[in-house]
């Protein structure tokens, strides 16, 4: 995961650009996405979608593709500015296609070499039982995604 110094207009507002490259246990790339963030002036950071490509037998899906503003898709909150143990709240919604939803577990996580992480329990209706753990760090955001499958871990920024 990268978050790179490029801007994207979404239902007109300037987002940044995360660039998240999700590789198998030979190093094959099975998804590439460019997702969307903006911080609102309160310190609120929304999700304004993303663009994401899966990669699976020879054959590649953007099933999951989704952008504020769009076909009735909504942005919403990935993580409040003062975010509360119990909170809960809809990241993504294209119905059918993108509702993911997290609840704030914990404010004082350590993971390897971050401290003091909010963790999330990300879950979707689209995939019951299907469970991801967060971990964001304050200034920076999401540096840490557990799965049952994967684990995703910020790489860089192009701020470094």
């Amino acid at each position: 995961m990268t978050v790179t110094d490029e801007t994207r207009g979404v239902a007109g507002v300037t987002t940044t650009v995360v660039h998240d490259v999700v590789r198998d246990a030979t190093g094959a790339v099975i998804e590439d996405t460019f997702d969307w963030y903006a911080q609102d002036t309160r310190g609120n950071v929304w999700y304004f979608g993303e663009d994401t490509t899966a990669f699976e037998d020879g054959e590649q899906s953007t099933e999951g593709s989704w952008e504020a503003g769009v076909d009735g898709a909504q942005a919403g909150p990935v993580m409040a500015a003062t975010p509360r143990v119990g909170d809960g709240y809809q990241q993504e919604f294209l119905p059918g296609e993108a509702e993911d939803r997290a609840e704030v577990l914990s404010l004082d996580e350590t993971r390897g070499e971050w401290t003091a992480l909010v963790e999330t329990l990300d879950t979707t209706p689209l995939e019951p039982g299907t469970e991801e753990h967060k971990f964001y760090a304050e200034g920076l955001g999401l540096v840490l995604e557990e799965g049952e499958t994967e684990t995703v871990t910020l790489v860089g920024s192009d701020s470094d």
